[in-house]
């Protein structure tokens, strides 16, 4: 759960040069980018903000930028339109306080503005934390698997979609269930179980054990080595997962050491009725 901040903090949309400015400063700090190429341009924001795109952030009562995500237009190859997420990111001295929750509540709001009705992202799947905020938090969904996604070894992407208008969120129940008993043997792979659902029915589950904690925590070359075998098994799992119609709904922690994705078929757990046409 997220800690309770120790000042009130504000959301807003970012407008000014100078915020822009700020914005891409955190961005470098936050990753720890040293290379050029991986800036980010305040020129850019500025122009993806007034056209269809979002610049936000969320600051401490003394003004302090500390949160910060921003997002673009996009549309699909089958001409489906959402607002697309590029990234997030929150100071370090900031994690836990609910910064990354008012991060997507206010682009929601930017992107339902520009008549967007779903916004999606992408995240790495070995990143626990992140996907538990993503499926057991937000109620986003994992809809995709891609494969390098910056065409660089060791950046596989969920692909994530959030449906921004949806009254009722047909996983809700799903995303509460509880994993099985699974561990570090497990990292990686596919196990299937069955979930009694709310209303009597009986799910289908299939559950990716992965590491609890980034690898990047450990500096343990046989540690490390570890983390790169589940990035490969991941890589096979959740691709096939995907490919035969199932989605991502929950990322749930077992113990300290392991957590645990659920996927789902989701058309065992949407009606036609309950679903929001994909804007």
């Amino acid at each position: 759960m997220p800690q309770a901040p120790t000042a009130p903090l504000h959301a807003e949309t970012l407008r000014t040069g100078d915020e822009f400015r700020a914005a891409a400063a955190l961005y470098t700090r936050v990753f720890g980018y040293e290379r050029p190429e991986f800036s980010l341009n305040p020129n850019l924001l500025s122009a993806l903000a007034r056209n269809g795109g979002s610049a936000v952030g969320v600051r401490t009562d003394a003004g302090e930028l500390i949160g910060f995500a921003y997002g673009f237009a996009g549309r699909d190859a089958s001409g489906h339109d959402f607002h697309y997420s590029q990234a997030a990111v929150v100071d370090a001295a900031h994690q836990g306080e609910g910064v990354g929750r008012m991060l997507k509540e206010r682009q929601r709001e930017v992107a339902l503005g520009w008549g967007h009705r779903t916004m999606r992202w992408t995240f790495d799947p070995v990143l626990s934390r992140n996907a538990h905020f993503n499926f057991s938090s937000l109620g986003a969904d994992g809809v995709g698997f891609v494969e390098d996604y910056y065409g660089r070894p060791g950046t596989d992407r969920v692909l994530v979609e959030w449906n921004l208008t949806r009254d009722h969120d047909p996983f809700a129940d799903l995303r509460r269930a509880d994993p099985p008993p699974l561990g570090r043997a497990h990292w990686g792979e596919v196990v299937h179980r069955t979930i009694e659902r709310a209303d009597g029915s009986v799910q289908d589950a299939a559950w990716v054990a992965v590491p609890a904690q980034s690898p990047t925590v450990s500096v343990d070359g046989e540690e490390r080595a570890s983390h790169d075998r589940v990035r490969v098994q991941l890589r096979r799992s959740i691709a096939t997962l995907v490919d035969a119609g199932r989605v991502l709904v929950a990322c749930r922690r077992i113990d300290d050491g392991t957590a645990a994705y659920l996927a789902v078929h989701a058309h065992h757990s949407e009606s036609e009725s309950d679903k929001e046409p994909t804007a």
